[in-house]
């Protein structure tokens, strides 16, 4: 029976952060699903280890194969989450690690439990954070996105954030170490309800 955790938030509230220590910790016991996304790599990230980076032309390839569990189209780029990727797992009986966008995570369920014989746990975790200001200055020092693209994940953080009360569990973001500790706990707790 596969675990799903499925970590989503407002961009720049610290989730790739939460994941890549949960991964540290958890690695052989937990597999990360890698989304696809038509945006530029960020400074250090990896082809295959972050996201797969692909064209427009080759999303709407892939979409027009029906390739993806979810999809969306975020401040100008698609990201989206492969069916092979997720289903390979789940076959495998793994455990998996998904980082996804607000409307992604609220997709995902429904594509994954039309699967037949899925009969695992999916939870999902929104990381919230404290206030929009903290967030903006956290987008700030990530210093990967322009005022302009700022200012619109803003926006859009607003409007995810008015939907958290959907999701499994709500954690409040306070730094790394506590919000990556609050996570661990529920991976835990599920991990040994799923055992």
């Amino acid at each position: 029976m596969s675990l799903i955790l499925v970590i989503c938030g407002p961009a720049g509230v610290g989730k790739t952060t939460v994941c890549d220590r949960l991964l540290e910790k958890f690695g052989d016991q937990l597999t990360r699903v890698i989304t696809t996304t038509t945006r530029k790599p960020r400074l250090g990230e990896k082809e295959g280890q972050d996201y797969f980076f692909t064209t427009v032309k080759e999303f709407k390839g892939l979409l027009g194969k029906n390739a993806f569990l979810e999809h969306e189209l975020i401040h100008g780029n698609y990201y989206g989450t492969r069916k092979e990727n997720v289903f390979g797992e789940i076959r495998k009986l793994r455990n998996i690690l998904i980082n996804i966008d607000v409307k992604g995570a609220r997709n995902l369920p429904k594509e994954i439990l039309k699967i037949r014989d899925f009969n695992g746990k999916i939870v999902s975790v929104f990381l919230k954070p404290s206030n929009l200001e903290v967030l903006k200055k956290r987008l700030f020092q990530r210093a990967s996105d322009s005022k302009v693209d700022i200012e619109a994940r803003l926006q859009t953080a607003k409007k995810e954030i008015s939907i958290a009360e959907n999701f499994d569990h709500i954690i409040i973001s306070k730094d790394k170490e506590s919000d990556y500790i609050s996570v661990e706990k529920i991976y835990l707790r599920y991990l040994k309800s799923k055992g």
